[in-house]
């Protein structure tokens, strides 16, 4: 009789902000697959995000579909209320949503500044102190999701490489502080990655013609690649890394430029 490969996370319950498209998708998917109930977070596209709700179920997962806009705390906060009423428990915290004002540094204004380090940063902030209550005594997992642009320049994407920069710099400072709980902190910097989310920068195609020339692998980053990396980052196999940032890019970012 065959044997059912065993699933990482069969009884954990993963928590995937920003999941109702793309990358958090993928990711919200390829846990359920590894035997995990998931919360999936939206904000604006609920049609999506129910669509992503029904694929977990699909999978014989429960899936919790919550709306709360990561940008205001007290939505973040009741995010986890909800969580703690349906599972009374969090084992593994993506903070995948993420959002910016495409500007030049010389454009960028107040508002947009805000709005983006909002999303991108202290979200996480609000969402990491809110997830390690509720996680066990055994011990969990969190992970960031972050870019190329925390410390390379692209064209108009000021507020978000900056608001990256401070994400990276907060996974560090939540590992150390959560090691002691077993609580394992990491980002994922990944290089371009081909989703619909690369139609909202201005001049895009210029600046992915570039980077294709630049390419040393054969193609870019899938959300796919993102998925595997997480999985691995957010298991006890990988419990000696901790507040690291890993770069998902092809090997692009080893290039002189």
């Amino acid at each position: 009789m065959e044997q059912t490969p065993n699933k990482r996370y069969t009884g954990k319950v993963v928590c995937v902000t920003g999941s109702s498209r793309g990358i958090g998708r993928k990711l919200a998917l390829r846990f359920a697959q590894e035997g995990a109930d998931v919360v999936i977070n939206y904000f604006r596209n609920g049609d999506a995000a129910r669509e992503v709700a029904k694929e977990v179920e699909d999978l014989g997962q429960k899936a919790l579909l919550v709306r709360a806009n990561m940008a205001q705390e007290e939505k973040i906060i009741n995010m986890f209320n909800e969580i703690q009423s349906e599972f009374g428990r969090l084992d593994v915290f993506v903070h995948n949503a993420a959002s910016g004002r495409n500007r030049s540094a010389m454009e960028v204004d107040v508002k947009g500044w805000d709005w983006t380090v909002n999303i991108n940063t202290r979200a996480f902030l609000i969402g990491a102190q809110q997830a390690a209550q509720l996680m066990p005594e055994e011990g969990g997992a969190m992970l960031a999701l972050s870019s190329f642009g925390s410390d390379r320049v692209f064209p108009f994407y000021t507020t978000v490489g900056a608001s990256k920069a401070a994400l990276e710099s907060l996974v560090r400072y939540f590992a150390v502080e959560l090691a002691p709980r077993k609580i394992n902190v990491n980002a994922i910097s990944a290089g371009a990655v081909e989703t619909d989310a690369l139609g909202h920068f201005p001049e895009m195609d210029k600046t992915l013609a570039a980077v294709k020339e630049k390419m040393p692998y054969h193609r870019m980053v899938r959300p796919d690649d993102i998925a595997n990396v997480a999985l691995f980052l957010c298991s006890k196999e990988a419990e000696m890394l901790r507040g690291q940032t890993v770069r998902l890019d092809g090997g692009m970012t080893l290039l002189v430029p």
